[in-house]
């Protein structure tokens, strides 16, 4: 059966951020993900995961000025003294956490940058994260991003995000896949899983159009979380959409899967 993890940065949005946690375990769920932990004490972090018994599935790599509209620091050539010391601190509270796998958002390619330096760059600061989280236990993952909800994002597709992962040369970077993102890019969902299931470390859903729960637009879920079932997939399926009336009114897709 799948394993899915709430995306708490998006779900139980009417609760405090640390009351989310035992929202999310009420529900069912055995694992979390968010954005960024940077705001919050790591202690306070590690006693919500405690306390409801939770694993900390994933979260990002610092993403630069997310307020000013910053999406990712890895493609910029003159920040990769700003993006090395991220991945330290990212590396810090990964291991409070117990965090095993760490999502680097590639950022918003500036108007008028050369692609190639900017592919140059992301390459560079892959390698030097992937050994770095390597040293450590900890996986990396890149994900691509649809350019309708982020315009301008770097990273947009499967093969552009596989062909950059073989270009960094480290078993240590890994593909995560975003269903509702792919879905908006390129459709093809259920084969192109099949056939790139051995790089995903992570998936990611939400329905499109919208970006809410399963069951409110055009993807068929049922189908594709049997298929991923057969598939033999082991990873965590990231529940990162927008409710559509509520947190715990939208939660009826998931009762099959819930944790008791």
């Amino acid at each position: 059966m799948p394993k899915f993890a709430a995306n708490i940065t998006m779900l139980y949005q009417e609760l405090d951020f640390l009351d989310r946690f035992g929202a999310a375990k009420a529900a069912g769920f055995s694992g979390v993900e968010y954005l960024f932990p940077y705001a919050f004490d790591k202690d306070a972090l590690v006693e919500q995961l405690s306390i409801h018994g939770l694993t900390q599935a994933l979260h990002n790599l610092p993403g630069g000025d997310w307020d000013a509209g910053e999406r990712g620091l890895a493609i910029f050539p003159e920040r990769k003294g700003e993006f090395q010391d991220s991945v330290g601190s990212a590396i810090e509270y990964a291991k409070a956490l117990g965090c095993k796998q760490l999502n680097c958002l590639a950022g918003i390619r500036p108007e008028g940058s050369d692609p190639s330096v900017l592919t140059e760059t992301f390459v560079d600061n892959l390698r030097f994260a992937s050994e770095n989280l390597g040293a450590e236990g900890i996986k990396l993952l890149i994900e691509p991003i649809n350019t309708r909800d982020i315009p301008g994002f770097f990273l947009n597709r499967t093969q552009q995000a596989l062909d950059i992962i073989a270009q960094v040369g480290n078993d240590n970077v890994w593909l995560q896949y975003d269903i509702y993102h792919m879905q908006i890019m390129e459709g093809d969902l259920a084969p192109t899983i099949e056939t790139h299931l051995p790089r995903i470390a992570h998936m990611q859903l939400a329905d499109n159009p919208g970006r809410h729960e399963p069951g409110t637009g055009e993807i068929n879920y049922p189908f594709l979380f049997d298929f991923i079932d057969k598939a033999g997939y082991e990873g965590w399926i990231g529940c990162e959409y927008i409710p559509a009336a509520g947190t715990k009114e939208g939660l009826g897709w998931y009762e099959p899967y819930a944790v008791s």
